[in-house]
């Protein structure tokens, strides 16, 4: 959760904005509401697409592991020369018998060999797969709530920058007439000349952080649009002159979120699914010790016929089909090891299920209470807001009649001003911990 603090009028000011009129400057935009924002970046965000690439890459393993239970069917041939062939009936060290054979050979033939029976690996190897193209999805859903997430900070970091320029511009429109009123008061005699000097030092200091702004908008709205996956210079606008709706955060129960993410959370499936894959990854070990069975069959034709007795120039041809067993002993102790080592794997991906959890439900607990705080914030900001608006009417008229100094006007304006500030910065982060909340139980 991104936070933010309120400072003083002529402290640092992390503000965002361009132009003294927004809608001046972007008159020829469509303002983007967050909703219409969040579906440009769910089309267009790069780390969707790399998410979705690697979710196509899941679903051809899938394919490349059924085509494994395919039989195996090859075609073969060659060409050849022969030497003579010496037959030693009596011996190496006796004259060989000279078996007029050709000089040259050929031949041609199939193979097939179709897979019955290796203890189900091939066929667990498909599961397998498919259980990693559900953690695959998982892991897209799992961005997609930290894409919207990051959207909607940037969305309202702008959203809360756009109205503290509004703010400030305001307060130099009213600080110039109110530098009139005081330099013709001056002038009459009626105030001091350090008046005029202060609201000409705080107008100074207004359009100072005016400018600041002007320079920081650039940034924010080149940040949402590398979220929302266009240039970097395009014009932009949102839809900051809408209130935030706040009602409709509802302060429902803790364990109705938890119940929830428990079902819905992708982060939580995500580690379920490693367990999943962990507990099929030992059977698959433990398939080495059985044997595999597989049916074969195949035919050659070869010329000439060198391979039988009687030997003969003429072109041949011989094939079998069978049914073969294999069962390597040597599994028996060598996959001892193996085993023990993935029966492990699975119990730590059991544990890290356990502690997701255990993750998820702080997090929820955390969130939780940031958003009630972020209402009580809310609440407090506008009263604030009452108070501070009525004071500065009260020492403006006391100012004019000659009953307080300006110093107080100004303290008290320059309060108003900065509870403006709290308030629209609490609205924000009164949204934002409600959008954190549903992304992490995973229904955003």
């Amino acid at each position: 959760m991104k936070h933010y603090k309120t400072v003083p009028i002529f402290g640092v000011l992390l503000l965002v904005f361009v132009q003294p009129t927004y809608a001046q400057h972007t008159e020829n935009d469509q303002p983007l509401s967050l909703e219409e924002i969040w579906k440009v970046a769910e089309v267009n965000n790069r780390q969707l697409k790399l998410s979705d690439l690697t979710l196509q890459q899941s679903k051809i393993e899938i394919l490349e592991a059924k085509d494994r239970l395919l039989p195996e069917l090859s075609l073969g041939g060659d060409v050849k020369l022969n030497s003579k062939f010496l037959i030693y009936d009596n011996g190496l060290f006796s004259s060989p018998q000279d078996v007029p054979v050709k000089g040259y050979g050929y031949g041609v033939g199939y193979h097939l060999n179709f897979n019955l029976y290796n203890g189900g690996k091939d066929k667990r190897n498909i599961a397998m797969k498919k259980e990693g193209e559900t953690r695959k999805q998982y892991e897209v859903d799992l961005q997609k709530h930290s894409v919207k997430y990051n959207v909607a900070i940037a969305y309202f970091d702008l959203y809360k920058f756009l109205h503290f320029y509004d703010f400030l511009h305001a307060e130099i429109e009213a600080e110039k007439k109110q530098l009139r009123l005081i330099e013709s008061l001056h002038k009459n005699g009626t105030v001091l000349k350090s008046d005029v000097l202060r609201t000409s030092v705080k107008l100074s200091q207004l359009e100072l952080n005016l400018s600041d702004v002007t320079k920081k908008i650039e940034i924010a709205k080149q940040r949402l649009n590398i979220q929302m996956g266009r240039e970097n210079d395009m014009e932009l606008a949102i839809k900051y002159e809408d209130a935030i709706e706040l009602n409709v955060i509802i302060d429902g129960d803790y364990n109705d979120y938890v119940d929830i993410a428990f079902n819905k959370s992708p982060e939580y499936k995500i580690a379920g699914s490693d367990f999943k894959w962990s507990e099929m990854n030992v059977k698959q070990v433990k398939a080495t010790l059985l044997p595999k069975v597989s049916l074969y069959s195949n035919y050659n034709y070869n010329y000439p016929q060198i391979s039988f007795y009687p030997y003969s120039n003429d072109l041949w041809g011989f094939g079998q089909t069978g049914i073969k067993v294999q069962y390597s002993i040597d599994n028996l102790y060598k996959s001892k090891h193996t085993i023990a080592r993935a029966q492990v794997v699975s119990n730590q991906a059991k544990e890290k299920a356990e502690m997701k959890k255990e993750e998820i439900s702080l997090q929820i607990k955390e969130a939780y209470l940031q958003q009630k705080q972020a209402l009580e914030s809310v609440k407090t900001a506008e009263q604030n807001i009452i108070k501070t608006t009525e004071t500065v009417r009260v020492i403006r008229s006391s100012y004019l009649n000659q009953e307080s100094l300006l110093t107080d006007l100004l303290e008290a304006e320059n309060a108003l001003l900065e509870a403006k500030f709290n308030l629209t910065t609490a609205q924000t982060n009164a949204k934002l911990s409600h959008i954190r909340l549903l992304a992490i139980v995973g229904i955003l």
